[in-house]
């Protein structure tokens, strides 16, 4: 079942000002990626414990230092959870939750598909969320209520009603989810429909709020990959399942974004494996 919208209590909460300062910080960060980016032939680059396919370079510690500092300055009784620093005040009502650059291994291999994702919950609630793609000059951002954004134009998700009027964003970790993954892929194409993958969850789930992909499966994404396109899903009319339930802010879970119209079709063929944390 997609995860019911809820909405927190936002009074004590200047909303405005932390969504103000995540564009900025935001789009901040992404430039100065950009500018690695365009010397990435001399990034020492690392493969976190035994996955060769999760890597960090010196920029991901970098950016994650300037959002995590300016962050702690503009809110000090804010938390925080980062996929290169860890968290900290995990009881705090506003937890921002961030990837300094999704899509690493595109990044460090010359390939356009990353991004600066910051998202930001209130008493766990997805509220904010903000993903600067400096490549295409994109700038993706939702706020609870506020509607969400690509630039200045609405988001709005899909509108189709079966999973052959469009392509689904797809992608698995070599260490978790290879089970599921085959046979959903073999399902997605006998019904006729079609699959890519970035290699960026937080890109691949705004594209399901923009309605340029009918749906992203994840056999097992973490928090920072998708907190900020949890709001813009919300926002632009999309579904996603409950995907912060057990330990799925500091572990992840299993993910399914999707448009209205095609959610059950897609939870339908991915089977229980969606609910298992």
């Amino acid at each position: 079942m997609p995860a019911s919208p809820t909405v927190p209590d936002l009074t004590g909460i200047d909303l405005e000002t932390r969504y103000q300062v995540a564009r900025e910080l935001a789009q901040e960060a992404a430039q100065m990626g950009l500018r690695h980016y365009a010397q990435r032939d001399g990034l020492e680059v690392e493969h976190k414990g035994d996955d060769r396919q999760d890597v960090v370079s010196a920029v991901d510690r970098q950016l994650e230092a300037l959002i995590r500092d300016r962050l702690a300055q503009h809110f000090p009784e804010d938390g925080f959870v980062g996929e290169e620093s860890g968290h900290s005040r995990l009881d705090a009502r506003c937890v921002w939750v961030v990837d300094p650059i999704d899509g690493t291994a595109c990044f460090v291999n010359g390939l356009h598909a990353w991004c600066v994702s910051v998202g930001m919950m209130i008493d766990g609630v997805p509220a904010l969320g903000v993903i600067a793609d400096p490549n295409h000059d994109e700038l993706f951002h939702g706020c609870i209520g506020r509607g969400a954004f690509v630039n200045d134009t609405p988001l709005r998700a899909s509108q189709a009603t079966d999973i052959s009027h469009g392509p689904v964003g797809v992608g698995t970790f070599h260490p978790q989810g290879q089970e599921p993954f085959l046979p959903f892929l073999q399902k997605l194409l006998e019904g006729g429909g079609m699959f890519m993958r970035n290699g960026s969850g937080a890109l691949t789930t705004a594209y399901v709020a923009a309605g340029r992909l009918l749906g992203y499966y994840e056999t097992h994404l973490k928090s920072w990959d998708c907190m900020a396109g949890l709001v813009l899903l919300t926002e632009a009319g999309g579904q996603y399942n409950d995907f912060l339930r057990g330990e799925g802010l500091l572990e992840g879970n299993p993910f399914l974004a999707a448009a209205p119209g095609v959610y059950a079709q897609l939870a339908a063929m991915i089977g229980p494996s969606l609910d298992r944390d």
